[in-house]
């Protein structure tokens, strides 16, 4: 399933608020996500407010934009959008910064698993 890895960055000073809305979300917004075609989403915050975010779409990188385009069109989505944007140092949350995926564990443990043993070196 490919996924995309983003980043935003909170205001420290604002931390402990970011957290508490997070625990609740709205359930209009976690089933707008889902509709959206957001899958195994999960939020990773650092004490410095680095935001690292990991979501599972139909196309990765190329499918976080579609599945945000997606979320953007609900009515929900741009109430969650001013109620979150003092939180982030861009002024909203829109200003994902894609990660690129350097390595995957189990994508080259299949990969070994068919190729012949033996050092590569």
């Amino acid at each position: 399933m490919p996924r995309a890895c983003f980043t935003l960055q909170v205001r420290p000073d604002r931390l402990a608020e970011y957290r508490e809305r997070h625990a609740a979300v709205w359930p209009e917004m976690l089933r707008a996500l889902r509709d959206a075609g957001w899958r195994d989403y999960q939020l990773f915050l650092r004490d410095d407010g680095l935001l690292v975010g990991i979501v599972e779409t139909d196309d990765g990188v190329g499918g976080l934009a579609a599945a945000q385009a997606a979320v953007d069109a609900t009515e929900v989505s741009a109430r969650w959008e001013e109620y979150m944007a003092p939180f982030f140092e861009t002024g909203d949350g829109r200003g994902k910064a894609s990660l690129d995926l350097v390595f995957d564990l189990d994508a080259q443990l299949a990969q070994t698993a068919t190729a012949p043993s033996g050092d590569p070196s």
